[in-house]
């Protein structure tokens, strides 16, 4: 990089993170330049960069050469997996790891009622748990035996994203060993796009902690509904109600109250800052495509458990080549070994992360996704007052009925769901029989 590119640095990242880095010097800003969330997200790109450049060329190599045709070899099988899938496309069907949900008759109604309340208490249990440790593990401090004490901060988002993701995919392929799975049909290398997606907004989720609260990151997912709705006419071409554009008015009505409201407080994670709104458009707009790819990538014939060990698996290859390109692997395991509470937190955020899905999973079987919807609705809920009665966060009074118009909006979306499917499977009127 040439010499007068190093000296205007300083200038253009302060102009673009004012929130965060107008009281740093340019000195320290030099000596620190990592502690600049968009500079480890060019580096943590660049990572990713240097494996999947290398992965496209491959791919269109093999098309080329017809690999599928003339290639044989202990490979063939490997490269044919990854690159051309048995191209076997269908409608998606159920996951044939989970009993397909009925809607006429399931089982006696105090059966029911138990799988519902198991699958209630498990989503609420492991995602309130992963909020409550994600807001402890990445806004405060360990190692400080007394509150005067300022503790070491661990600050790098990507580890915990590597670390969610390895146990997900051991869980996953686990689960695809020990229960029957649909023959596979799809290429496995484009499981990547959803996969780097899925790392990028992992990411971006971390690390907005750092500079907004979790109540406002809670109500900014809830919003994600409007990007889903553009990415779903931009990647699929899908068309919408009224009330989907009403509902989504609302809750943009509702979280706009709640940011041009959010009070000061000691913590800086309490102030909504210019970094932590620019880091939640970027998990939102990248949440939005996983989902819409995922959607596009389920016409092929596999089951969930498969989407999850397929996106999984590109998750850990992408996360693990970045740390160990930027020498932040060996750093984060010795922040590990120096702080115990912290491997104890890491670890347990994952297992709730694992297990959280395979709820979703299941929950979405039995008793479909509106169920679901209304159990993570509830969830965001809980989640908020959980983290304003354990991190202090203040909320006001307008904050708090713009809180109120989401969730309102979010359960109109899931009535109005409803309603539309019950008119679509009313039973036409029988002709009577002369």
């Amino acid at each position: 990089m040439p010499s007068f590119l190093w000296r205007l640095w300083p200038g253009l990242v302060l102009i673009l993170l004012p929130s965060t880095l107008a009281a740093d010097k340019e000195s320290s800003l030099l000596q620190d330049w990592h502690d600049v969330w968009l500079f480890r997200f060019f580096l943590n790109v660049l990572g990713y960069a240097t494996i999947i450049i290398p992965g496209y060329f491959l791919i269109g190599y093999f098309k080329r050469i017809n690999y599928l045709e003339t290639g044989r070899g202990i490979c063939y099988p490997v490269i044919k997996a990854c690159v051309f899938g048995s191209e076997s496309k269908t409608g998606l069907l159920d996951d044939v790891s989970i009993a397909p949900r009925n809607d006429a008759d399931s089982g006696s109604s105090a059966r029911q009622a138990f799988k519902l309340v198991f699958c209630a208490a498990g989503l609420q249990t492991s995602y309130l748990t992963w909020g409550v440790l994600q807001e402890r593990v990445m806004t405060r401090s360990y190692g400080a035996s007394t509150p005067e004490e300022e503790g070491e901060r661990f600050k790098d988002s990507q580890f915990l994203v590597f670390m969610n993701r390895i146990l997900a995919l051991t869980v996953s392929g686990l689960w695809c060993l020990l229960f029957k799975q649909p023959r596979h049909g799809a290429p496995m290398y484009k499981y990547s796009f959803a996969s780097l997606s899925n790392v990028l907004s992992s990411w971006c989720q971390y690390e907005a902690l750092k500079y907004i609260s979790f109540p406002t990151q809670v109500l900014a997912k809830a919003s994600k509904v409007i990007p889903v709705m553009l990415m779903g006419k931009i990647v699929s071409h899908k068309s919408y109600e009224y009330w989907e554009y009403l509902t989504a008015a609302l809750i943009s009505l509702g979280v706009s109250m709640f940011l041009l409201t959010s009070t000061t407080g000691k913590h800086p994670s309490t102030v909504t800052t210019f970094s932590g709104v620019v880091i939640l458009v970027g998990y939102i707009v990248f949440d939005s495509f996983t989902s819409n790819w995922q959607d596009n990538l389920f016409k092929c014939k596999m089951s969930s458990v498969q989407m999850m060990f397929g996106v999984n698996l590109f998750s850990c290859l992408f996360t693990v080549g970045s740390l160990l390109e930027q020498g932040a692997f060996f750093d984060s395991l010795a922040f590990m070994t120096r702080h115990s509470e912290f491997a104890f937190h890491a670890v347990l955020l994952s297992v709730c992360s694992a297990c959280g899905q395979l709820f979703i999973f299941y929950t979405i079987a039995q008793f479909g996704a509106a169920i679901f919807t209304i159990i993570m609705t509830l969830r965001q809920a809980i989640a908020i007052l959980l983290s304003c009665f354990l991190y202090g966060h203040a909320v006001t009074m307008v904050g708090g009925f713009g809180m109120a118009v989401v969730f309102l909006a979010l359960f109109l979306r899931v009535y109005a769901r409803i309603r539309m499917k019950a008119g679509r499977r009313a039973p036409q009127p029988q002709v009577q029989k002369v």
